[in-house]
């Protein structure tokens, strides 16, 4: 039995065959052609086909999935349509008279380096989306099978160097019973689509590919990230017992599924979810969210060539909001720059676009946009409990600011008969300064989100997708546990609400220090929610008052950890 050890990236566990998918050999020669125009004709062949193939992928992935995940392949089509690429393949052709599969891979090898070189998370997607939709070219010039993961028709555990998007969108979870990859991480788009079908995924082992041949009996542990080849008898028997009682936990956990989220001593907070897309409400219902906590609208504008209108966006919105049935729906408004851009907005490139023109900065300058958005917003507020948002909100004239222009919107659409309900408005709080300064922002603000993916790296000077520095990123670090506090705290002086929606609020080792420091409202993935609210019910709110303020004395993160473990177990 070998075993391999990676990263946890979606939860379950999976017993099942191995099925490699291996990639088609996509080598050629470099050869001089005659025709010039034949050649560039078979490119643009190969070309069409893949956009044919990448929209119709696009669209079962919307189905399957959600916008947020059919987004991809919206970037994959504008990759593949895209004349600053396709020009320079054209031209390669034409000057050095060479095949079209050798400008291709020549030029496109030359965007994958110079985004790869970038120290940026977006752009090495961008790097990831290149060399998956000009792979997919090169097979249609090649006229090389691409591996179709849809046609699998046995159940079967997916071994890979790596599954790119289009591949993880084909998987059909009644035969792929859980997947695992020689690289890739937790913020991966095969990890994030993995937790979406809800299937169990170990990502990052290294030596998967290498160690595992087609047929291999496999175990997938995607609680732990263990990966198990050709386990014994003994060991498989232990697994299904695993998997049996992973299964019942689960079936324990829908119990809750219509009950409120109340402690063990009788306090209640809410668990909300995130969302992307109109398309995620199924998934929020079936899980028993009590309200979207983020509603993440830049979806509406990605994947796409040209801005959303504001009709597009009531719709989506109302939608929402009416399939909310009156639980609260907080909608960020639009929260593009840093790792998220726009190819239709041309934006200056930055040295640190995390720390750049982005989020409601960019929305304060784009003022047509934001005001769109809002108006958009107003509209909907008549069809359930609506809240706004502002993101990456720096100082208090920023606020006041966003809130003067949905103010004069709103004063606006009443001037004309258009109805608007009373609306909360408040910020998310991602940035160090305005934890800081949560005492005077609560008095203006109707409540608080507490973003701490950014809140974390802003904190501690760590780019939490840099390898290098991933040590940092530490959630029960001292620090971030103490400007939590000064929020929650600087709410609740004022009677307002703190929540939170960054990845924090759904980890089971953070919510008791949560609920010790008073969070109100704990936003995250709909998978999650069930399983911390069991978790609430088997906990003391008193007992983690007691937890949190021992933890604030503590001197390292790992300390913290600790002592929550023993406190929980």
């Amino acid at each position: 039995m070998i075993q391999l050890k990676g990263i946890a990236a979606s939860d379950g566990i999976a017993i099942a065959k191995a099925y490699c998918l291996v990639q088609p050999d996509l080598s050629f020669a470099k050869t001089t052609i005659q025709d010039i125009d034949a050649e560039q004709q078979r490119l643009v062949a190969a070309l069409d086909k893949s956009a044919e193939e990448l929209a119709a992928i696009q669209q079962l992935t919307h189905e399957k999935l959600g916008a947020e995940e059919a987004a991809i392949f919206g970037a994959h089509l504008l990759v593949v349509k895209d004349p600053e690429l396709i020009g320079p393949i054209k031209q390669k052709i034409a000057e050095e008279a060479v095949n079209a599969e050798y400008a291709l891979n020549e030029v496109s090898t030359m965007f994958v380096s110079l985004f790869e070189g970038m120290d940026n998370e977006y752009m090495s997607e961008r790097a990831a989306d290149i060399k998956d939709v000009s792979n997919r070219v090169l097979a249609h010039l090649l006229g090389v099978h691409i591996p179709n993961p849809s046609n699998i028709n046995e159940q079967v555990i997916v071994v890979a160097t790596d599954l790119t998007p289009s591949e993880t969108a084909q998987l059909d979870r009644n035969f792929v019973l859980g997947f695992t990859t020689d690289i890739g991480g937790r913020t991966s788009h095969s990890a994030i689509m993995a937790r979406s079908l809800e299937i169990p995924a170990v990502v990052g082992t290294g030596t998967a590919v290498e160690s595992i041949q087609d047929g291999d009996l496999l175990i997938v542990d995607g609680l732990t990230g263990v990966v198990l080849v050709n386990p014994t008898e003994e060991v498989v028997a232990t697994y299904r017992k695993k998997a049996e009682d992973f299964t019942a936990q689960q079936a324990e956990w829908a119990t809750l599924l219509n009950e409120k989220t109340i402690s063990k001593d009788g306090v209640q907070v809410e668990l909300a979810a995130n969302i992307g897309s109109p398309n995620d409400l199924e998934g929020v219902l079936r899980h028993g969210g009590e309200g979207i906590g983020l509603y993440r609208t830049e979806f509406l504008y990605m994947g796409r060539d040209n801005l959303p209108s504001e009709e597009e966006q009531f719709t989506a919105y109302k939608t929402v909001l009416e399939g909310m049935e009156g639980k609260a729906v907080v909608i960020r408004t639009l929260d593009i720059g840093g790792d998220k851009n726009l190819p239709y907005l041309p934006l200056q490139e930055e040295m640190n676009p995390f720390l750049g023109h982005r989020a409601i900065r960019l929305c304060l300058e784009y003022q047509d946009i934001f005001r769109t958005q809002l108006r958009a917003l107003l509209r909907a507020s008549n069809y359930g409990n609506l809240k706004i948002m502002f993101p990456m909100i720096a100082t208090l004239q920023e606020f006041r600011d966003a809130k003067a222009i949905l103010s004069e919107e709103k004063e606006n659409l009443l001037a004309k008969g258009v109805e608007v309900s009373e609306i909360e408005i408040g910020i998310m709080v991602e940035i160090p300064s305005t934890a800081v300064m949560a005492d005077i922002f609560a008095k203006e603000v109707d409540f608080f989100s507490i973003g701490t993916n950014d809140l974390i790296q802003y904190t501690m000077a760590a780019d939490r997708m840099n390898e290098k520095v991933s040590y940092l990123y530490q959630p029960y670090n001292p620090a971030i546990l103490r400007l939590i506090k000064m929020v929650i705290d600087a709410a609740h002086k004022e009677k307002k609400w703190a929540g939170m929606c960054g990845e924090m609020a759904g980890d089971e080792y953070a919510v008791p220090l949560l609920l010790g420091l008073g969070l109100d409202e704990f936003s995250m993935s709909a998978t999650s929610i069930l399983k911390t609210r069991s978790l609430i019910k088997h906990l003391s709110v008193a007992d983690m008052r007691t937890l949190a303020t021992e933890a604030l004395q503590l001197t390292t993160s790992d300390e913290i950890l600790d002592r929550v473990k023993q406190a929980v177990h």
